[in-house]
């Protein structure tokens, strides 16, 4: 076996080497309860509650069991291997034609497509952001460049991530960006796409938590006039089926078509394919859930700072927010902590670049829930050491 090969087996992320304390790693991702428990020292609690995963609290639709029964007399046929049926139904939801777009293993895979597709090339990722931009490239022996975010608003200066592109083959955007919920308007990408278009830059933008976002002109156009763009999508999220994996791309044809070079065959499974255009018909869950979105994000940003807390504007379904005062990783570890040991599990940030720790991100619950939160917070926070600047603690209504 060769070195590089030995390089590429020992290879970690950031999250793979334990902090001071206990000896276990933060997980990659949200969703993952026992290991969040068990790098906390809290592996005996049972949780009531996880925050921790940015899915839909309204789904799956209630329809979805009794279709899956029904469908299981299709499993012993393979899937059709185009997916027409799936692609047919999310092109005519998008306004597009059907060779403008791919299914996938959830975003996941339609980030990696990208990154095999790229191989030995040289790659941009603005940070904070999800962490599998970075994992895909360093797969694939792509060199990575960053550019963080500015302020506790995070930022992104366009001029200056313009100016770089001359030096790399692709950037990554997270558009609302996971975790910080921000969003690049739209007038702002087509500045970012001009630029790429100067310097033969490919711009793949991750919209996975697109559909949680208010309403814009989407960016499908930009791909039908042929710039160089690449689109991500997700529909586990929207609809909470993390565990069908469902996601699509949308590129120009010709780039579809080079994508799905390095696409393993089978790679989405018939069920998750056959309900896509099932999924993108009901639009009464989608109404349902733009409805519930609208009045619980707000409403649980305004309960975060009526806590004092420092809270970052979200168009997505999930909140970053942190201690009142200066950022500080051990009063974010000790609100995590704290949390988790009441059984609700927040996403930590750890595995964020620049965010270290200091910062929490929770996806939006029902009423209910958003009710517990803010009290175990509120609470939570009264076990802090006070910070002089902070701002007077309200009382949640």
């Amino acid at each position: 076996m060769t070195s590089t090969h030995n390089q590429h087996l020992n290879d970690t992320s950031a999250s793979q080497t334990p902090t001071q304390g206990q000896g276990s790693c933060w997980p990659d991702h949200g969703g993952q309860g026992a290991a969040l428990l068990d790098r906390l020292g809290l592996s005996s609690v049972t949780p009531t509650m996880d925050v921790s995963a940015s899915l839909n609290p309204l789904g799956p639709p209630v329809w979805l069991s009794d279709w899956l029964a029904r469908a299981m007399s299709d499993v012993r046929h393979y899937p059709d291997p185009e997916h027409r049926d799936a692609v047919a139904a999310l092109a005519a939801s998008l306004g597009i034609a059907p060779p403008s777009v791919v299914l996938t293993n959830g975003g996941a895979e339609a980030i990696h497509l990208v990154a095999r597709a790229y191989r030995r090339t040289r790659a941009l990722i603005i940070e904070p952001t999800f962490g599998e931009y970075a994992r895909a490239c360093r797969l694939n022996d792509i060199e990575i460049e960053c550019l963080q975010l500015s302020g506790d608003d995070f930022r992104l200066d366009v001029e200056a991530l313009s100016a770089r592109l001359a030096a790399v083959d692709l950037v990554f955007v997270c558009r609302p960006n996971n975790p910080t919920g921000t969003r690049l308007p739209r007038s702002d990408v087509e500045a970012l796409v001009a630029a790429a278009r100067r310097s033969d830059t490919l711009v793949v933008i991750d919209e996975a938590f697109v559909d949680f976002a208010d309403d814009e002109a989407p960016l499908t156009d930009l791909v039908e006039q042929g710039e160089p763009l690449v689109l991500l999508r997700s529909l586990t999220k929207f609809y909470a089926l993390a565990g069908l994996r469902l996601g699509y791309l949308v590129a120009s044809p010709q780039r579809c078509r080079a994508l799905q070079h390095h696409q393993v065959a089978w790679s989405v499974n018939g069920l998750a394919a056959a309900v896509v255009p099932e999924l993108l018909a009901d639009s009464d869950f989608a109404r349902r859930t733009r409805d519930w979105l609208y009045s619980e994000r707000a409403y649980l940003t305004a309960g975060l700072r009526d806590l004092g807390l420092t809270v970052v504007d979200s168009l997505a379904n999930f909140v970053l927010f942190r201690p009142p005062g200066q950022a500080s990783q051990a009063n974010g570890e000790a609100l995590l902590a704290y949390l988790a040991r009441h059984g609700c599990l927040a996403r930590h940030t750890h595995t964020f670049s620049g965010l270290d720790g200091a910062w929490i991100r929770v996806a939006l619950q029902r009423r209910a829930d958003n009710d517990r939160l803010l009290r175990w917070l509120g609470d939570g926070l009264e076990s802090l050491p006070e910070q002089g600047d902070a701002p007077s603690r309200g009382e949640h209504r």
